[in-house]
Formats: C-alpha cells, structure tokens, sequence
C-alpha cells in the first residue's frame, strides 16, 4: 500500500494561486508504472478525477474544468506530486485527495491508495 501525505491547501481569493504537494512512499512495485492523481469532492458532490499522471512520465490527463488552470507533475527523485493550481474560481472549493493506483491512468482510474484530503477554499 503506497502511503500519501497532502499538503499545501489554504485559503485564497478568486483568480489566485495554490500548490498542493504529495509525499509518497511504500510502493509495493516499479513506482514508475503507478499511475497517481489529484481528485477532489465538494460539498453535497461525488468525488472526481482533477488529473492524472504516470510516475514514469507520458502526456498527463486534465478534467475539462481544470484543463489550462491546473498542472499535474511528479518529481521521482523527491517522489513528490504536486498540483499548481491558478486562476482559481470560487467553484474549486473542495478537499483535494493525492491518489495511487499500479497500473493504468486516465479519467477512468480507480485508486487502490488515498492521500488523507486538504481543503482548498476559494473565496470570491
């Protein structure tokens, strides 16, 4: 089971900027072929996928909502993700959860491992 620590949440007004990070470990094989992803849920809304990227690199994967606003990227050496998130909109206000799943990546992915969430609230 890969352990994910979040941080990096706050508080911010619209059109601003946060940088979630991920600390990884555990990985139970080749880190390079787990895919990870940020998700987030909104209060009264159903979890969903923000991004995704392989630990190995590749073309990372955007929600249309984030697409252009967001970027997804890992480091390996510091086995860390992050998630730059600018321009935000008062409609990002969510707990953002760090996730982890061997295998395949995309708006499909079903983590087998999750992060404990942070909140990012942005106010308008």
């Amino acid at each position: 089971q890969v352990q994910l620590v979040e941080s990096g949440g706050g508080s911010v007004q619209a059109g601003g900027s946060l940088r979630l990070s991920c600390a990884a470990s555990g990985y139970r094989y080749n880190r390079y072929l787990y895919c990870m992803a940020w998700f987030r849920q909104a209060p009264g809304k159903e979890r969903e996928v923000v991004a995704t990227v392989y630990n190995g690199g590749g073309s990372p994967y955007y929600a249309d909502s984030v697409k252009g606003r967001f970027t997804i990227s890992q480091d390996n050496a510091k086995k860390t993700l992050t998630l730059q998130m600018n321009s935000l909109k008062p409609e990002d206000t969510a707990i953002y959860y760090c996730a982890a799943r061997y295998g395949g990546c995309g708006p499909g992915l079903s983590p087998t491992d999750w992060g404990q969430g942070t909140q990012v609230t942005v106010s308008s």
